[in-house]
């Protein structure tokens, strides 16, 4: 090679490198280097003369487009050079994951979030409640079920099942499936059949271990969740049958993203609707493919049957139970008193997701997302209409809320009243990483697309909150993980 190409090779590697140094920018940098001169370090406003985004009213939901818009377009009034003829949207998105980042930031270290008086007792809109301890001495709770006559059952990750019952622990119960502990999966949900005082039917999600490829003899083996059914009696568990599993090829060694939850339906010609929920074990492009289980809701009978009206029971190749698709990692899924589907998911770094589930729905992951990658660059933007070819001709629903950041979403139901009257109807929804309960109100607008009417913090810091459940007296019970075990938020006069 000549002197000359060699010169020219070196400069495009330069050039090259200097592109590639750009995209792979972290979000802290690329607003160090271009907001942080006018808008301060941690957005606090004042250079040239900028407000503070660290307002009540700059944290409002709809700011995420109107932030986006004015970093891409600019703001010739106040000076302001549109961005987006050097930075992409994926970059322009991240600015706006970082302010809400440090806008988080700032309500912390403000004193924000729930407040608990010396008495032990919180105050909030519509009550005021106190946490008691209910159940010590577990491993790593993962789910709480309540029978008909308010005997807890607790699945334990390791593998276990217990009984909760006159205020003691049992032992655990003989027999239950084998589950496999590996990185997030191992024993997992616990639903309660509805008509558990007819037929004592309890079924369990968990994780399931066996050879990745059948016939091969290269001595891997393969994990997926299974849903099963049994029944306990004298302390021993009968599995009546595995309801549904995965075929055999998506079995996969990936330890994240199993999901899971249960929540049932309507009685249809004589069979309950059962839907479950499954993350795309870390494998984002499996949400998107209707021939793999991952990534989705499933809709099927308690029997394990299909139901006919399914949205892709008639697609070639594609799993009959799926409801809707384009999901990260549902560890939330409940059914609202109305019979609305709900569920929480897990977005990357920022951006879970509170969703409304509706039939053969597409979520958008991994086209679309609020979250940016854990090392900080920023890679999606969240609406599908800037998102490129990426979601070139997808209909994408977006979220009817999300958290930034992340509160790692886990455990959601919906409270039926009882001693909390003035909840009655609402959601709650737990967060590992955050250590929060948040409470929702939901409606309808005049158009018809649901909105959030209220949104307030109940609790945080008191552990990793793994589930969320009411109780049958309306009590709302949360299972902690560090420290494990399960308390419970009652009114303060209780």
């Amino acid at each position: 090679m000549t002197t000359k190409l060699l010169v020219r090779a070196g400069v495009f590697a330069v050039v090259c490198g200097a592109a590639a140094s750009a995209w792979a920018q972290s979000v802290e940098t690329l607003w160090e280097r271009n907001c942080a001169s006018c808008h301060g370090k941690e957005a606090q406003g004042g250079g040239a003369g900028t407000k503070s985004f660290l307002t009540d009213e700059y944290r409002k939901r709809e700011y995420d487009r109107l932030f986006f818009d004015a970093i891409r377009e600019g703001k010739a009034d106040m000076g302001m050079s549109a961005f987006g003829e050097t930075l992409s949207n994926e970059q322009i998105w991240g600015l706006v994951n970082h302010i809400r980042m440090l806008q988080d930031q700032a309500f912390r270290k403000g004193g924000g979030g729930p407040k608990r008086g010396s008495d032990g007792v919180y105050a909030s809109k519509h009550a005021s409640y106190k946490v008691e301890d209910v159940v010590r001495g577990l491993s790593t709770p993962w789910s709480v079920e309540f029978l008909t006559d308010g005997t807890m059952l607790i699945a334990e990750r390791p593998g276990t099942l217990r009984v909760w019952k006159d205020g003691k622990l049992s032992e655990p119960v003989k027999n239950v499936p084998k589950s496999r502990e590996t990185g997030q999966g191992g024993m997992m949900d616990i639903a309660v059949h509805p008509d558990y005082a007819k037929n004592g039917l309890i079924y369990l999600t968990f994780t399931q271990e066996i050879d990745e490829h059948p016939g091969k003899q290269d001595g891997h083996r393969g994990t997926h969740t299974v849903v099963v059914r049994g029944t306990i009696a004298d302390g021993v568990w009968t599995t009546d049958k595995t309801v549904w599993q995965a075929r055999p090829e998506h079995y996969m060694r990936s330890g994240l993203h199993f999901g899971s939850r249960i929540v049932w339906g309507e009685v249809i010609d004589g069979k309950r609707e059962l839907y479950f929920c499954l993350g795309e074990r870390g494998q984002a492009n499996q949400a998107q493919d209707l021939g793999n289980p991952n990534g989705k809701v499933h809709r099927i009978f308690d029997d394990g049957s299909v139901p006919k009206d399914n949205p892709f029971v008639a697609t070639e190749g594609a799993y009959a139970s799926i409801w809707s698709y384009g999901h990260r990692n549902p560890q939330g899924l409940v059914r609202d008193l109305a019979g609305n589907l709900w569920d929480t998911e897990h977005g990357p770094r920022g951006g879970d997701e509170l969703n409304a589930v509706v039939k053969g729905a597409n979520y958008g992951w991994p086209l679309v997302s609020y979250g940016i990658e854990y090392n900080g660059s920023p890679t999606r933007v969240p609406w599908a209409d800037v998102a490129g070819d990426k979601a070139k001709g997808k209909t994408i629903v977006n979220p009817v809320d999300v958290w930034l950041p992340s509160v790692g979403v886990c455990g959601l139901d919906v409270s039926t009243g009882g001693v909390f009257g003035a909840w009655k109807g609402d959601l709650f929804a737990g967060g590992l990483a955050g250590e929060s309960v948040d409470r929702f109100r939901l409606a309808k607008d005049d158009a018809g697309a649901w909105k959030v009417v209220e949104r307030e913090e109940i609790l945080r810091g008191l552990g990793r909150v793994r589930d969320v459940r009411t109780g049958p007296d309306g009590a709302i019970y949360v299972a902690l993980n560090g420290p494990d075990k399960v308390v419970r938020i009652v009114p303060a006069g209780k």
